[in-house]
């Protein structure tokens, strides 16, 4: 490693310490010619794979853009950032461990609804209308149908997805 205040080609490692999260190591460096100290970080460099669209293009894994649908999805919903945190690593190692050099965008969607619809029905019916394009009403309805029969609501982890038909009004609604 080159110093950066003399530029002088050696310098050696005084110490080494991996950080809080295990992902990074920090070396402390000394110039062998300056007697410069300074420090480096290191970290695994893991390409994940480009995701192939709908249309063919190919681009790079953002997970911002993963976040980010997410974020879109669960708005208003009570859940907790780490979950959605703990979604993204998810999904991410997913991508990691595939092996593959492309996936497609339809895989990791996939994925996501899979994640959603453990962790919020509603979320799950709002990502699966905007990644499959429902085109009208009888379709979001066969989504919901659908998801009541493949997951019953368990109790008191989430809310039902439909309200219970009743003959009493909601308190506060007309």
């Amino acid at each position: 490693m080159h110093c950066p205040f003399c530029h002088h080609e050696d310098t050696r490692v005084i110490d080494s310490r991996v950080s809080e999260d295990g992902l990074t190591v920090r070396r402390r460096r000394e110039c062998e010619s300056c007697n410069e100290r300074f420090n480096t970080f290191e970290t695994a460099e893991l390409k994940l794979p480009a995701i192939v669209k709908h249309d063919g293009r190919r681009e790079a894994f953002d997970e911002r853009k993963l976040r980010g649908g997410l974020e879109r999805s669960l708005q208003k919903r009570v859940v907790a950032a780490d979950t959605i945190d703990g979604i993204v690593e998810r999904i991410v190692r997913r991508l990691r461990t595939s092996g593959e050099r492309e996936v497609a965008a339809r895989r990791v969607g996939e994925w996501v609804m899979a994640e959603l619809k453990a962790v919020d029905q509603v979320a799950y019916v709002r990502f699966a209308s905007v990644y499959r394009r429902f085109e009208d009403v009888q379709a979001f309805r066969e989504e919901v149908e659908r998801l009541e029969r493949d997951l019953p609501v368990i109790e008191g982890k989430q809310l039902p997805l439909l309200a219970e038909e009743t003959t009493e009004p909601r308190k506060g609604r007309r």
